[in-house]
Parts: structure tokens; sequence; C-alpha cells
């Protein structure tokens, strides 16, 4: 991990305040904490299997975590796993046995994806009532797993996904959109098999919503095809989106189109999805070791959402309150939130959520002592970049001032990738194998 702090106490503190979250978060220890084997018993929670039952077991599934997490389920299972595919993002690779990883495009689906997606599909349709499925379900599932509902094209959900992704959408609204424009997505991928399902989640989403965490596709749906261009009508992207997009739609609005299956299904009497770590989990091992570190900590919240830069600005305004009054907490303060914000983008530049509140609250604390507020995302990448996040103190905006940046141009352009690239302050982890959104701090010495 490399952290870019000039002052080594702080660098130190920072790495060890991260590494305590991450490690919380291991997507491998969450599966061998959820899923327990005595014999031929197999415990997911508070439901038992017994693998005398089953014909067969397979796994599949997506998402950034999701091999490291069939690494685990290997272990656990041994030869009575037979066979499995997951997908996951380029570099989120770990060794596996049994299961085979491919590689696919993030956030927006690529070819590979696609492959991956009809691959699955093709696997679980040919399970009986007599097996038994593992999904492996992990944050960037909904992107890796492209599968076009009939009729549409991979090209018409990657210009759809970016315009989402750009638009400033909540995760929810993006993955309602996402999951009536799929074949896999929104239960579908459960009502493909007539198998037994066990889906094990590390999730990414505030609120563990089922049906959002990789648009859900083995939980039931609650939105329909109106609310989907509802969406799309209140970011203006109605107009914008391929004409396949808005007949498929529209085709829903009149029945044409199947909805997705929804509470109360009978398919989800033979499906458990199972919960297995959250963005809880790390923001609680980050108070932990920042206690443990002499510090006095809040945790503001662990369901921090809206535009990067307002959340910026309250961060900031507790960094004066601090130094000025010494509240809500005294120094030597540590202020935790997770969550995950969103980004509207207006400019052309190159960043992530992550960049691109730190910059907005280098802005903010500019000329405040000893004081610093970083923002990193769990998976390590934070956006289309290779960085994990970034940390910023009061001379952060003298610093870039010095060597020719104008901060405000470059966060007015979402431009903060390079911004941190020359004044040095990026964190860097490379992929993590884990993904529980955001972890947001505030350090006051």
């Amino acid at each position: 991990m490399r952290i870019g702090v000039r002052q080594p106490q702080v660098r130190a503190l920072l790495t060890r305040l991260l590494k305590a979250g991450l490690i919380a978060v291991d997507p491998a220890c969450a599966v061998r904490r959820n899923v327990k084997r005595a014999g031929t018993i197999i415990q997911v929670g508070p439901y038992r299997y017994d693998l005398r039952d089953y014909a067969r077991v397979i796994a599949v599934g997506a998402g950034k975590a999701s091999a490291h997490m069939g690494a685990a389920l290997e272990n656990l299972l041994g030869s009575r796993l037979g066979s499995g595919l997951v997908v996951v993002k380029y570099g989120h690779v770990t060794q596996t046995r049994t299961i085979e990883v491919l590689e696919a495009g993030h956030p927006l689906p690529d070819r590979a994806g696609q492959k991956g997606a009809t691959r699955v599909i093709r696997l679980v349709r040919s399970l009986d009532p007599n097996d038994l499925l593992f999904v492996l379900l992990s944050g960037g599932a909904s992107g890796l797993l492209p599968a076009p509902a009939p009729g549409l094209t991979l090209a018409d959900k990657q210009k759809t996904t970016q315009l989402l992704l750009r638009s400033g959408a909540t995760i929810q609204e993006i993955n309602t959109v996402r999951k009536h424009l799929s074949a896999i997505k929104g239960g579908r991928l459960a009502a493909a098999t007539p198998a037994r399902v066990v889906s094990l989640i590390l999730s990414d989403v505030i609120g563990n919503d089922l049906g959002t965490i990789g648009s859900g596709p083995t939980a039931p749906d609650q939105t329909t095809y109106a609310d989907a261009c509802k969406i799309l009508r209140r970011y203006r992207l109605w107009a914008d989106v391929p004409v396949r997009v808005r007949t498929h739609l529209a085709g829903g609005l009149r029945g044409i189109e199947e909805e997705t299956p929804k509470p109360g299904s009978p398919l989800f009497r033979r499906v458990q999805n199972q919960i297995i770590g959250n963005n809880g989990a790390a923001v609680d091992a980050v108070a932990q070791a920042a206690r443990q570190s002499g510090f006095r900590t809040l945790v503001l919240s662990t369901s921090l959402i809206g535009e990067a830069k307002e959340a910026a600005k309250v961060f900031a305004a507790i960094a004066r309150e601090i130094i000025t009054f010494g509240r809500p907490v005294r120094r030597p303060a540590c202020v935790i939130a997770g969550g995950e914000l969103t980004v509207a983008v207006q400019g052309s530049g190159r960043g992530g959520r992550a960049q691109e509140f730190a910059l907005a609250a280098a802005l903010e604390i500019a000329g405040l002592p000893k004081v610093w507020i970083a923002a990193f995302a769990t998976d390590g990448t934070d956006g289309p970049t290779d960085a994990g996040g970034a940390v910023v103190d009061g001379q952060t905006v003298a610093r870039a001032q010095r060597v020719g940046l104008i901060p405000h141009e470059l966060l007015t352009e979402n431009n903060a990738y390079p911004f941190f690239r020359k004044v040095g302050s990026h964190i860097i982890t490379g992929p993590t194998g884990t993904n529980v959104n955001d972890l947001y701090l505030l350090i006051a010495p």
C-alpha cells in the first residue's frame, strides 16, 4: 500500500487504518465465517444442506471479489464441487482449482463479460432440481455479467450504462434500468434454473438491498419497467439511449416484455440469499484500529450518499469545527464514514468518486493546520483508474498551485486523477480482492 503523505506518522496511521478495514472484509474470511462444513452437512447462515441430497454441486458468480470467494468455497467443498465459473474485473484474479476465472470489463461491460454471462446461463440451465448451485456475488457483478435481453445488443447496454454512470444517478437507479434490459439480472438467473440456489453476497450497496447488489440476479425485484423509464426521463436520458432500449422498455410498459420475478414468487422458496460482509464491517474495524492508536473516534455514517463534492464540504466543516471548538470530537480525532457517493460528470477528465471527494475537500480545508482527509475505494480501483483514492491536507492546494495546477478548474472538469498524480497524494494498493463501497476518513492528531 502506497499513501501519498509526507508526514511518516500520518502515513503509518492511514496505512494501519485502511489495512484493518480491508482485513475485516476479506472475501475468503467472509465465506469461512458464514459457511461451515461438518461431514456432509453444509451450513450457510441458519440453513443446512446435506451434500448427499444433491447429484451435482457447482458454483457460478461475478464481481471483483468472486474469485477469492470461489477459492474459499473450493476449500470447503473439496471434491464435492463439480465445476464452476466466475467473472472478475481485469486484474482481480486469484488461483483456483475447480472454478474457472474469466476476466472482463468494468464498469462498462465488454464482449468478454457477455461471453462469460452466456456461459453462466448455459451452465445453470443444465442443472436439475436435485442439484445445488452456489452463486458468488460481489460489487461489480452488474457490469461483469452483461446478458442483453432479446432484441438488445451489447452496444445498447454499453451506451446506456455509460450515460447512467455519468448522470449522477444512484446505484439503485442505475441497476433498476439494468435489470429491465437483462436476461440475467433482477432474479432472472434464479428463474433460469430448477436447482436449489445458495447465493453468498459481499455487499457493496448501502442497506444491503438484495435487489441492488449485482442487480440482484437471484433476488426478487421490486422495481418495474415503469420505474426504469422514469429514471431515464428524470436524468434526461430517454432521448439519448439507443432506440432499441426505448423500444424494449416501452414494450415492458405495455406488457409485451415479461417483468422480472417479484417478491412472493414461488421460485424464491428454493433460493437462499446470504449477506456475508458489508461496508459496516470495514468501518467498525477502522474505528477500532483508530481507538487502539489513541484517537477519539466518531463514526459519522455507513450510509453516506449524494454528490461527492457536497459530501466533501460536510467533512471540511467538521474539520473546522474540531480545530476551532473541539467538537463533535476533540483532538486527537478520527472521523470515519462509509458509503457510495456519486459524481454528475460535466467535464471530460479522469478520476473516480473518491478522488473527486478528496479534491473537493482539499479546496475546502486549504490553510487548515494539522488535518488530513482521505477517501478510498475498497476494491483498490477508484473509477477507471489505477488509484484507490487520495489523501489531502491543508497544504495540498498550495502545493498544487506551486507546480502550476489550478485545483478548482480540475474539479470542474472532473479531472482529479492527474491532479493527485502530479501532487503525489494518491492511495495506491492495486486490486484488493474485496469491494464494500468506499471509506472516508478525517484525521486531526
